[in-house]
């Protein structure tokens, strides 16, 4: 692998796999999986899958503007190789129907969604399907739950606050990556997180580590606003209507001028914030429902950490006891 760019060496990122598939005990031995393969960091799921013992790992992938079918191949190829696994993934270009029909594992990835009526009627009896997220970050048309229920197919999402995965733990550093890019210095600098659901406290612990000034609130109104803000982050979960509509545009060029609104996670209406001269970041916004800064904006550890425990769940789902210590790591749907 020749990418040079820090944290994207193959060496390190088997050393970071090897940890993983250990601290969380992760067993795949004899196991189907059908997952994607994927550029930058995302391109250990099919490796970890592997490691963790998995019969044949089938991995989707496309050309998009991140990388070519022949890009991905290569770096999962690299990869495995360093992780001892070659020949034990798949690359495939299509969701095939008898590879989907011999997984016992699909998981929730961007190359393999949606995960429709028809994709999971193709699936086995007694397969799993881990979202590889928290369940309550599962956005509408990924999954057809009723689908599943009829097939018998089990669903759950990963608890990222384990202790053995603790992504939650990196979210405050990429908040501070996300201003530090839209030239906020964040080092007392004043913040307004605007967050209504559990990231709360841990974009506001990683901001104030670094010094700044946080005031958390769930909603934008008059009484939370004031000019002396540097920065509105805005971390909601997605829903229709944008978190700052045109009315919060509004209010902020009258009560907070200058502000600027960082999109964390939540829809913003760039048109209307553009309208009343309110500068935003980023100047592209992400697909609804996506998050504008990904883990991977911080290394590739978080990455591995969030893999390697949605491949727990999928270990779980097939083969925990209910009420084991194993199922801490389902959050279930």
């Amino acid at each position: 692998m020749n990418d040079q760019r820090p944290g994207l060496n193959a060496t390190r990122l088997a050393r970071l796999m090897d940890e993983a598939v250990s601290r969380c005990q992760l067993d795949l031995q004899d196991a189907v999986v059908f997952t994607e393969a994927a550029t930058g960091a995302y391109a250990v799921t099919p490796v970890l899958a592997a490691l963790a013992g998995a019969e044949r790992v089938y991995a989707l992938t496309r050309s998009t503007r991140y990388g070519t079918v022949a890009e991905v191949a290569d770096l999962t190829a690299a990869l495995a190789a360093a992780g001892g696994v070659q020949g034990r993934i798949e690359i495939v270009t299509e969701k095939q129907r008898e590879l989907i029909a011999r997984a016992d594992v699909v998981t929730n990835s961007g190359h393999v969604r949606p995960l429709d009526r028809e994709t999971v009627g193709g699936m086995k009896r007694g397969a799993v399907i881990p979202l590889m997220y928290e369940s309550w970050e599962l956005r509408p048309g990924e999954v057809d739950l009723t689908a599943c229920r009829e097939r018998g197919v089990r669903v759950a999402g990963t608890n990222e606050r384990h202790p053995n995965v603790d992504v939650f733990s990196y979210l405050g550093m990429m908040a501070v990556k996300l201003l530090l890019d839209a030239g906020i210095a964040v080092y007392r600098s004043q913040i307004l997180l605007v967050c209504d659901n559990s990231f709360a406290p841990f974009i506001r612990a990683g901001l104030e580590a670094a010094l700044a000034r946080v005031e958390v609130t769930s909603a934008l109104t008059p009484d939370v606003l004031n000019e002396e803000f540097d920065a509105i982050l805005v971390a909601t979960k997605p829903r229709a209507e944008a978190t700052v509509g045109q009315s919060e545009a509004e209010l902020i060029a009258a009560h907070a001028p200058g502000t600027l609104v960082a999109q964390y996670w939540g829809e913003i209406d760039r048109t209307a914030l553009n309208a009343v001269g309110v500068p935003y970041w980023p100047l592209v916004g992400p697909k609804p429902g996506h998050m504008a800064v990904l883990p991977s904006a911080v290394g590739p550890e978080p990455i591995v950490r969030l893999q390697s425990g949605g491949l727990k769940v999928a270990e779980v789902l097939l083969r925990g006891a209910p009420g084991s210590a194993d199922w801490e790591y389902v959050d279930a749907i």
